[in-house]
């Protein structure tokens, strides 16, 4: 471990009250979802930088010093499948804590970006390490620059700093996102997700036309929404087919409409 990294087993991190959560703050750690792995529900670590951040299928996330690299635990009780649609859900406070902010053209792109028009502003990772909590791992360019550390993100991001003045310092952001998630949270345990479903549906950013990766073999069609479920529907020769998010490896989007 290089001798400026700290991780929640090794050093004591920074413990503060935010907006009903515990927010653990550290200066480096390998993944912040790792680190809150065994943190109880309402607690949230937050560091400064990642030496090893992920998202979905372990593919790897440039986490530099100036973005937002958050990871919050949130109960899920009952039936794991009426938890199926959290990944939306948690999608869905990213993008209004942005938009909140000022930033206009956000949409949501399936399963796991928020984007600005066609780049990526932000990411996110659900984990669950404990039976009955969920790891929900976010990140968000802020005034990082993630194409200096790999080139081939150049032209395919976008942060906060491009958009919006002042920018909001990192302990503003990370109150204003932990209660957008308390929300969120709150709706879908009382109403299901089903109650969140048109606002995440208005965030697509109309019919686009996308191939589907589903391990193996391809599909393309229309992009159309998700339902009550969190299944994926693509329109393909004037039928619907629907899709779980276990079955898609990836998304890639061809044109819009």
């Amino acid at each position: 471990m290089p001798p400026n990294e700290t991780t929640l087993e090794s050093t004591p991190a920074a413990c503060t009250a935010v907006t009903g959560w515990t927010l653990h703050e550290c200066a480096t750690v390998a993944s912040t979802n790792d680190a809150a792995a065994a943190l109880p529900a309402w607690h949230a670590v937050r560091a400064d930088s990642q030496t090893a951040g992920r998202g979905r299928w372990r593919r790897p996330w440039i986490s530099d010093r100036g973005g937002l690299w958050l990871s919050a635990v949130l109960p899920t009780p009952g039936d794991a499948t009426r938890w199926r649609a959290l990944p939306l859900a948690v999608g869905l406070a990213v993008a209004e804590t942005v938009a909140a902010l000022g930033v206009t053209e956000v949409r949501l792109r399936w399963p796991n970006d928020v984007l600005v028009r066609d780049r990526k502003l932000a990411g996110l990772l659900l984990d669950c390490f404990q039976p009955g909590l969920a790891v929900a791992g976010i990140g968000i360019n802020v005034t990082n620059t993630p194409e200096f550390a790999d080139d081939s993100l150049r032209g395919t991001t976008v942060r906060l700093a491009d958009m919006v003045a002042p920018v909001p310092d990192l302990t503003a952001l990370t109150g204003r996102l932990l209660a957008a998630l308390r929300h969120v949270h709150a709706a879908m345990d009382k109403d299901g997700f089903a109650v969140l479903l048109p606002a995440v549906n208005a965030l697509w950013g109309g019919p686009r036309r996308v191939e589907l990766d589903l391990g193996g073999a391809r599909a393309t069609g229309w992009f159309q929404g998700v339902d009550a479920a969190g299944r994926l529907a693509l329109e393909r020769e004037d039928q619907v087919v629907w899709f779980d998010p276990v079955q898609v490896v990836q998304l890639r989007e061809i044109e819009a409409a």
